[in-house]
């Protein structure tokens, strides 16, 4: 006869909170999951009737009820007539015993575990030198959302997502015909809906027009870059980079080629000079570059241009945040005005609306795009194909456009908000963005490192974010740093500011 289970701790197994963003049906039937799957509850013993659970863990009958039958449904209970309700055994075959394996870890022990030498073992940029680990990387605290200023560029406000809108593009997703086009293998094909919306919603903004045969959707802006340091770059390949420049777009390209060659940005953006001729591919970002915030003019952009053509190298433009435009007229991408097939335009949809979509795209000559997906096609055949048509709907239905008119006011108000306390408390230091943006590229006195400030900041409840690492070299100016507004409430802004001034002031 099996045992009862009502005098077991099930309060003690089931953690439920009241606060938690789950319905507490929902987290009990996480924690019932758990609870099966790790072998917390024998199958040959009945769980507690619907009510003493409820009791134990001080919640309605009808949440436990519904919570059973879910997992009955699920496969995960089965209900015995006048026994009550026992664990699935089926649900349970196939898995490994947790006993099996701890007699196997408690075998080898720790040393099977620390045998491999994996600096010796992996390959990646091991031929050039590079350490992975090692490289010059730009680090964000995880949790900046508990700092009172965070002066971070790169996430998003939540208060600005549009849930609402994002929810109507997810159930459209859910229809059943729609589940059946994107749950099947497509392969090395993107989703039409949202090739279809890139080409006529989303690159036309920047005057780029493009046929399907000549875009790819990729993972982010920065698998696109990846996707291209593979196809283009190798040791022989000399590769022309801003400085400073994206820190991770020269540290991808480091694991290929150690021929860079750095060409310093200016008041206006890049500035090449006689060493272009050397390159055989340029790394660009024209229109808001980072992390300086310049803006490459019309006349040195069909310079750049002119230069491939003559000297026979591609152009890398990345359009990082160039839909974020609330100062002037937009300057036309560096695409627009290429007639001659040199430049691999590189966009996301991901960095306005939400980094963690990870959506972004390439775009040029199809004989390029069609190795580039067979590339893409090794290593994840294709993103998420749900996550594309959600997207695709996202921008159909118009709610991308109207997101990026809502933006614009806001980081306008912030961005002048940031542009007066920086006036009025760290005058020496500011210089305001001549295109928008997200972010302020700010100077302190040469003689001070912004890395310390960073740090001592951060002990006073303020993000901001060295520039250090962004140079090309080690030794490069130590002096400047990154703040950005797209993540910190508008009353936050001053008063952030205040104290970083106080800070620097102490720092003098």
């Amino acid at each position: 006869m099996p045992v009862r289970s009502d005098g077991l701790m099930w309060h003690q197994l089931f953690h439920l909170s009241p606060e938690s963003s789950q319905s507490l049906q929902a987290q009990l039937r996480e924690n019932l999951v758990r609870a099966i799957l790790d072998g917390h509850i024998p199958v040959d013993v009945p769980l507690p009737s619907s009510r003493e659970l409820a009791r134990q863990l001080g919640i309605a009958r009808n949440t436990v009820v519904l919570a059973y039958q879910h997992l009955i449904d699920e496969n995960y209970l089965i209900s015995q007539e006048r026994k009550g309700y026992f664990v699935n055994p089926e649900i349970l075959s196939g898995r490994v015993s947790n006993s099996a394996v701890s007699r196997v870890n408690d075998t080898l022990g720790k040393s099977a575990v620390d045998s491999v030498d994996w600096q010796t073992k992996v390959r990646a940029g091991s031929n050039l030198g590079v350490d992975l680990v090692a490289q010059r990387n730009i680090v964000r605290p995880i949790n900046w959302s508990e700092y009172e200023y965070p002066f971070i560029y790169g996430q998003i406000d939540p208060e600005l997502f549009p849930v609402n809108d994002w929810r109507e593009s997810c159930r459209l997703s859910l229809h059943v015909s729609a589940i059946h086009e994107w749950s099947v293998d497509r392969v090395d094909h993107d989703d039409e809906l949202l090739v279809e919306q890139i080409i006529n919603r989303i690159l036309p903004r920047r005057g780029v027009w493009a046929t399907p045969d000549q875009l790819l959707v990729t993972t982010g802006a920065q698998n696109a870059l990846f996707l291209l340091a593979q196809l283009l770059i190798d040791q022989g390949s000399t590769i022309g980079m801003e400085d400073p420049c994206y820190a991770d777009a020269r540290n991808m390209f480091s694991l290929f080629t150690r021929r860079q060659i750095p060409f310093p940005v200016g008041d206006q953006g890049v500035r090449i000079d006689d060493r272009i001729e050397q390159c055989d591919v340029v790394y660009v970002t024209p229109s808001h570059q980072c992390p300086t915030t310049t803006t490459l003019p019309l006349a040195q952009r069909n310079e750049l241009l002119e230069a491939a053509d003559q000297h026979d190298f591609l152009v890398i433009e990345d359009d990082y945040e160039s839909e974020l435009n609330f100062v002037g007229e937009p300057t036309p991408a560096l695409k627009s005005l290429d007639h001659h097939g040199r430049v691999i335009y590189v966009g996301s949809l991901s960095k306005t609306l939400a980094p963690g979509l990870r959506i972004g795209y390439m775009v040029g000559p199809p004989e390029l795009i069609r190795r580039a997906r067979s590339l893409r096609r090794l290593m994840y055949r294709h993103p998420p194909s749900n996550v594309q048509r959600t997207v695709g709907h996202f921008v159909a239905l118009g709610h991308h456009d109207s997101v990026m008119l809502k933006l614009a006011r806001v980081f306008k108000h912030r961005w002048q908000l940031m542009e007066t306390a920086l006036r009025d408390h760290l005058s020496m230091s500011s210089k305001s963005p001549t295109f928008g943006g997200s972010s302020f590229w700010v100077a302190l006195p040469k003689h001070l490192r912004s890395a310390d400030l960073e740090n001592a900041a951060k002990q006073h409840g303020v993000v901001i974010n060295s520039g250090d690492n962004y140079f090309a070299s080690i030794d490069g100016p130590h002096h400047f740093f990154r703040m950005g507004f797209s993540a910190i409430p508008d009353e936050r802004i001053e008063p952030g500011i205040r104290v970083l001034a106080d800070i620097v002031s102490k720092m003098e």
